[in-house]
């Protein structure tokens, strides 16, 4: 009894903190799948769902358009944020540039409020003209991914793997064929983590892109605000545009682990 007991009190303890995570996201699909008056009764009216909010999002707003930037500003800010803060790792790890108050200063920069960052910034966008543009906004959301990515991969530029670059440098490869071949596939787990935390960083960023990005490049978060009309909130259409933007996280989420694991395999055996 006490070994069943044992094997089921961990089961049954997970089932009810995923029930606490999964209750709201199902009470959000059900609304999205009712009409628009049934979304407001409490409690709750069952009925045949549909799929007409959906549809409405994408016609009479457009949302098709707040998708297409996010994913765009999303994925331009991973692309330019990661070798910058592998490439501070790096720095940090073989050569302690600045040493421990450069990274002390580095990590410290993300405890600034983003409204202190949001002014300068919108004046320099301004003269720049940069605002109410999608590379604007890659370039605003890079300096919130890159300080912390840079302090996240600087612990897997260290360790062991210093061993690994030195036994390739002996073994006459050049410190850039060190890097290439032994370093960057053995750092290649935390580089993909690194990687698709910018991305949800970039994905969720709602003052930057509200203030930056105007109506020309606005993202999917400001876009979830515009279901707040003059006769309330659309909550219908904002649960259902809410659906749609946590979607592509739940998509990427099986896939990055499934390469995260390979990439630690892959790392160990090397």
């Amino acid at each position: 009894m006490r070994r069943v007991v044992s094997a089921l009190l961990p089961h049954t303890v997970l089932i009810i903190f995923s029930s606490i995570i999964l209750v709201p996201l199902l009470w959000l699909l059900r609304v999205a799948l009712t009409n628009k008056l049934q979304a407001y009764q409490i409690p709750p009216e069952w009925t045949v769902p549909h799929i007409r909010n959906f549809v409405e999002i994408f016609t009479a707003y457009p949302f098709a358009d707040y998708f297409l930037n996010s994913i765009i500003v999303a994925v331009g800010t991973t692309l330019v944020a990661l070798p910058l803060a592998a490439l501070m790792a790096y720095s940090f790890a073989r050569y302690n540039t600045g040493g421990l108050p450069l990274r002390l200063f580095t990590l410290s920069s993300q405890m600034l409020p983003p409204v202190i960052l949001v002014l300068p910034l919108f004046n320099l966008f301004l003269k720049t003209a940069l605002l109410n543009t999608l590379p604007g906004l890659i370039i605003a959301h890079v300096t919130i991914s890159l300080p912390f990515l840079a302090w996240l991969l600087v612990s897997f530029f260290e360790g062991d793997i210093v061993l690994l670059e030195q036994a390739a440098r002996i073994d006459g490869a050049t410190r850039l064929q060190a890097i290439l071949h032994v370093t960057l596939p053995v750092a290649a787990p935390g580089m993909l983590a690194a990687g698709l935390l910018s991305f949800i960083l970039s994905w969720n960023e709602f003052l930057f892109a509200l203030i930056l990005g105007g109506t020309q490049a606005s993202t999917l978060p400001v876009g979830l605000s515009a279901f707040q009309t003059h006769r309330g909130v659309e909550i219908a259409l904002l649960s259902a545009a809410a659906i749609c933007a946590i979607l592509p996280v739940f998509f990427l989420l099986p896939f990055m682990r499934r390469h995260l694991i390979r990439g630690l395999s892959l790392g160990a055996l090397k």
